[in-house]
């Protein structure tokens, strides 16, 4: 695993894209719903995190995009970003056909009508993909479909066995209690790792009645934002690169802080490193497919949506990146082990899971009486926090 899954801040120029006035689900779309396939196009560009359409360029062992151009006609032009906020300012140009989001970046998109509603019947995989991936916040609007799920993950407690002592149960560890490990602590940097406070706050403090870490009112983004000042003072060093993570956990200079199942998986025995999903719960991911409002090879785009979702193509594409496939069926063809590693279709591990949505103005928590802050805002906060 070679990958670099740096999903990190997001520049509040692009972030205020139509955010603050649009409701959660607004319907601003340029792009209509198709009503039938036609003739494949012969061509297919793709915007999405590195390995996530892998050719073989990487590694002639690595490859799922060859079996599909044969299989379509639509030969694939793919290329990978870094950040959220680049894909967003890349995908704008209008140069891509489709691409694979995250859920900080994917209502974006919909609000400012860069990706068209999804006809779900014309992707039969679709129909195999686990139900609590699908109509969520962060793939849906207003009742329509407007991503199709790649891969999903939680973000993991990770400690040294050896120095962390006794064994955490919680998040506690790395907020209220994060002094014990003062200069050792390590975060995820990126201002959606708000919601993780938010998480925490929601739990231990119940008084300021959040019950969704990612539809906060003033008051209880303010909450956060101390709590994360708070910790500031203990943490040692953010990451967004994974590669780094590891090795600050190898050489000691990370004894506990959040952390990816990929990232537990490389470490070597004598780090003396666990993972847990901590008592709160967790932030995570589900990373969705999305086609351009004026996508110019539409058929193409429905047909990779189809393909990236079938058996054999999404388990070689999940266990590539690291992260867990989004059907029952793409286990049979997974690395022995690899589904219950990542908690593949267990729906009662990921009802734990609080996956990356963007915050909006519009209170995803269903409240009326009052405005939330929207993504401009956390990332105001978020240059606050690390100063």
């Amino acid at each position: 695993m070679k990958l670099n899954k740096a999903k990190g801040l997001v520049a509040a120029a692009i972030i205020s894209l139509a955010l603050s006035g649009c409701a959660a689900g607004a319907d601003t779309t340029g792009g209509t719903m198709l009503d039938k396939l036609g003739k494949n196009e012969t061509t297919l560009s793709l915007l999405g995190w590195p390995g996530y359409a892998e050719d073989g360029t990487n590694d002639p062992n690595t490859d799922w995009v060859t079996p599909f151009e044969k299989e379509t006609g639509c030969q694939v032009t793919f290329k990978s970003y870094g950040t959220s906020d680049e894909a967003l300012s890349l995908f704008k140009t209008g140069d891509y056909d489709a691409i694979a989001a995250s859920g900080d970046a994917t209502l974006r998109l919909i609000a400012g009508g860069n990706v068209q509603p999804l006809n779900t019947d014309l992707i039969p995989s679709y129909a195999g993909v686990y139900s609590f991936l699908k109509d969520r916040d962060w793939n849906s609007a207003n009742g329509k479909t407007y991503g199709v799920p790649h891969g999903y993950g939680a973000n993991l407690l990770m400690y040294n066995t050896k120095v962390v002592t006794p064994a955490p149960t919680s998040w506690e560890v790395v907020f209220d209690g994060a002094s014990k490990y003062k200069g050792k602590v390590t975060a995820y940097d990126s201002p959606i790792y708000i919601a993780d406070a938010a998480l925490y706050l929601m739990k231990h403090k119940p008084e300021l009645n959040i019950t969704n870490p990612y539809a906060l009112d003033a008051d209880q983004l303010a909450a956060a934002v101390d709590l994360l000042k708070a910790q500031r003072a203990n943490v040692g060093e953010y990451w967004s690169d994974y590669l780094k993570s590891i090795q600050s956990f190898e050489t000691g200079n990370s004894v506990v802080g959040t952390t990816w199942q990929v990232i537990q998986n490389s470490m070597s025995a004598k780090s003396n490193t666990a993972s847990i999903l901590p008592s709160e719960g967790a932030t995570g991911w589900s990373d969705s497919w999305m086609i351009a409002s004026k996508a110019k090879h539409v058929n193409c785009a429905y047909k990779w949506l189809d393909y990236i979702d079938s058996p054999k193509a999404n388990a070689a594409a999940t266990e590539y990146f690291g992260e867990a496939p989004v059907t029952n069926d793409a286990c049979q063809y997974a690395s022995k082990g690899f589904c219950e590693t990542y908690h593949a279709g267990d729906e009662a591990y990921a009802a734990q899971i609080w996956y990356w949505t963007t915050p909006i103005s519009k209170c995803l928590d269903g409240r009326t009486d009052v405005k939330c802050t929207d993504y401009a805002a956390w990332t105001k906060a978020w240059q606050e926090i690390k100063g």
